[in-house]
């Protein structure tokens, strides 16, 4: 070590014991200061240095004399005004940080990790931490020419501390640097400072579950700032929040779509027993289709049919041949919407001037009951409006058995005569799931949609259970169907019970086992063909309204109130419109029975707990000793559950074969 270093150590040493006397109110001896033997904190006197050979010995010397002036420097606290000095002490790196972090923001300055020195097994030796605008932008040649360039922050300023090892395994500060060559910033913007700015874990646990709750980003800042009491107290800006968020979502995308939905899976299914999947792959292992239904999701489709028996489209040529092959047995059926629409468009020069032609062609679309009839209409409507030739209209009618109500009249549908409903859930949809949304986040919303409209359906059944419908008039059927069906089909129901006393009925045949009845509703033209058979209380209407709705019409509960029948036949009572729709037992894919959703069991004993944690709370906080024997143990309750709960993922882990999912190879 050259002289220079020798004398800069000793002035550091003169000012340290001088620092440390003042701090400890020790007297000078021998007269005045100015023939004191104790180094003042500007004199240049030669104190008794030891050989110098290396730092570290230097250093221990320092601490030596500090020992004999009695000042013992204490740990992360050295003194009242939390400046740093000489000597202090911190168990580990990350507390030096910290408190010189506390330090930088009571001041108003910003700082970072500047230089760090670590042994051979890895142990950090020397740490120096710095202001934020130590040293200088680096140039960068490839920006020499760029048309804007960021702005400069760093300004060569050399405020410091510096932390070095010592023998007792502390870290103790060497090195204190305080001046700097900027402004601080002012108490107002204190909180923006770099190095305070941190996403607590629990604001990072609220970021994760707002973000699969699909709330905005702005939006959850602003119910944070309101909880803290001002952005100012938040301990983030709007940029870290925005900047965890979507390092959340690039730590998913490095998995891959592949292994982060296995994984997305895998947690359904430790959630959901019940819960499949299947992952479909071609041969170069690249994902073509996936298939997934939680346990709700199973006893819907049981409860409601495997396989549709109507499907609504548009007129989409390949959506038909799709269908043709994946559901043979399906009946498929043009949207009447979709194709009024389009004959606005096709036959706007004939919608326009005439006032009828938009009745006939509706009649065409949603009346009559005989083939026979809607034919010489069809004809009538093309003579009448000069449509003969007209090339749209010959190729709606080479496919009326899918669109006019004469022909699909049998096919039950629940009284959708077009595709309205099927866009409605894709405006539900549009709420959740946006284009740029990858596979995961996906699953993710997706599932909010489905809890949301079971939320709904809950909501609907608890106030079915809660009230009692009024009955328009007091007999024995609507009594009978109150019990069964829900609010809505009931009301359905009884809107056609009661147009019964403005129906008309006469007898127009009877055979051996059935009798035909001719009803007419309200002074219509229309008459409507019923049979009737005693034996099995069957009846059947023209107008087929059973069959596609799945409610008796008021000509069929016409003819029953005739034949003096009471109560409604139990075969037209479809068990998708009861109360009682979900009744039956259900099994999954291992053949177990599905006791009810797993979320909804989670929700039972998330509340249970919450109540017994609740009346705990309010009995311990009365009083500062159950305050703290609660706290106790809560915290010893935290520890076994986590402990719990890792020998869990630990055995679930090891016992998991990939029973539950299936991955198939597409064969060409």
């Amino acid at each position: 070590m050259d002289t220079s270093q020798i004398i800069l150590l000793e002035d550091e040493l003169n000012d340290c014991i001088a620092d440390q006397q003042e701090e400890a109110q020790i007297e000078p001896t021998h007269g005045s200061p100015k023939n004191s033997n104790t180094p003042s904190r500007h004199s240049k006197e030669i104190v008794e240095v030891p050989e110098i050979v290396l730092e570290d010995e230097f250093i221990g010397w320092i601490v030596d004399q500090q020992e004999e002036t009695k000042v013992e420097p204490t740990l992360g606290s050295p003194n009242k005004s939390n400046t740093p000095t000489i000597g202090m002490k911190f168990d580990c790196d990350e507390s030096a940080y910290e408190f010189y972090k506390e330090y930088a923001h009571r001041i108003g300055f910003s700082v970072r990790k500047h230089f760090v020195k670590r042994g051979n097994a890895g142990q950090i030796i020397r740490r120096t931490f710095s202001c934020s605008k130590e040293g200088e932008r680096a140039v960068d040649k490839r920006h020499e020419n760029a048309s804007y360039r960021r702005p400069i922050s760093r300004i060569g300023c050399l405020a410091q501390m510096t932390c070095h090892l010592q023998k007792d395994g502390m870290l103790h500060v060497v090195s204190f640097h305080g001046q700097h060559s900027h402004e601080f910033a002012p108490s107002p913007m204190k909180h923006m400072l770099r190095s305070k700015r941190k996403n607590s874990s629990a604001q990072k646990a609220i970021a994760n579950d707002v973000e699969r709750s699909g709330i905005s980003i702005k939006q959850t800042i602003e119910l944070l700032s309101m909880q803290a009491g001002g952005r100012e107290n938040l301990g983030f800006m709007d940029v870290d929040y925005k900047n965890h968020v979507h390092n959340e979502r690039m730590m998913a995308l490095r998995k891959g779509y592949g292994p982060a939905m296995m994984e997305y899976f895998h947690k359904m299914q430790l959630a959901d027993p019940s819960y499949f999947y299947s992952i479909q792959v071609d041969d170069d292992g690249q994902i073509m289709n996936i298939f997934w239904a939680d346990a709700r999701s199973i006893v819907d489709y049981e409860h409601f049919g495997k396989q549709p028996r109507t499907i609504l489209t548009d007129q989409f040529a390949a959506m038909a041949k799709a269908i043709i092959e994946v559901f043979p047995k399906s009946n498929h059926r043009l949207c009447v919407w979709h194709i009024y629409q389009n004959a606005t468009k096709n036959l706007h020069h004939v919608f326009h001037p005439s006032k009828h032609f938009a009745n006939d062609f509706s009649d065409c679309l949603y009346e009559y009951e005989d083939e026979d009839e809607w034919l010489v209409s069809w004809d009538y409507m093309l003579k009448e409006y000069g449509l003969i030739d007209n090339k749209w209209l010959c190729s709606i009618f080479d496919v009326k058995e899918k669109w006019a109500m004469i022909y699909v009249r049998h096919m039950f549908t629940a009284d959708m005569k077009s595709t309205q409903r099927s866009e409605s859930i894709n405006n539900v949809l549009k709420k959740y799931l946006k284009p740029k949304h990858d596979c995961v986040r996906f699953l993710g919303h997706y599932s909010r949609v489905l809890v949301d409209k079971r939320h709904q359906e809950l909501q609907a059944e608890f106030k079915m259970r809660q009230i009692k419908l009024i009955l328009q008039s007091n007999v024995e059927m609507l009594r009978h169907v109150v019990e069964l069906y829900t609010p809505k089909i009931f009301q359905m129901f009884q809107d056609e019970y009661m147009k019964i006393a403005d129906c008309t009925i006469y007898k127009a045949n009877k055979s051996d086992t059935i009798t035909e009845y001719k009803v007419k509703y309200n002074q219509r033209i229309q008459e409507h063909l019923v049979k009737y058979e005693a034996s099995t209380t069957t009846v059947e209407c023209s107008c087929k309204k059973f069959s596609f709705v799945g409610i008796l019409c008021a000509h069929a509960l016409k003819v029953l109130e005739h034949k003096n029948v009471k109560g409604l036949p139990i075969q037209y009572v479809l068990k998708r419109w009861t109360q009682d729709a979900r009744a039956s037992s259900i099994k999954d894919y291992h053949g177990i029975d599905i006791k009810g959703n797993a979320q909804e069991s989670i929700g039972k004993r998330y509340s249970h707990l919450s109540h017994n944690a609740r009346e705990i709370s309010t009995l311990a906080a009365k009083n500062e000793i159950m305050y703290e024997h609660t706290k106790e143990c809560f915290e010893k309750l935290m520890r076994d559950l986590q402990e719990i709960r890792k020998k869990c993922h630990s055995n679930n882990m090891e016992s998991c074969i990939e029973v539950h999912g299936d991955v198939t190879t597409d064969v060409l």
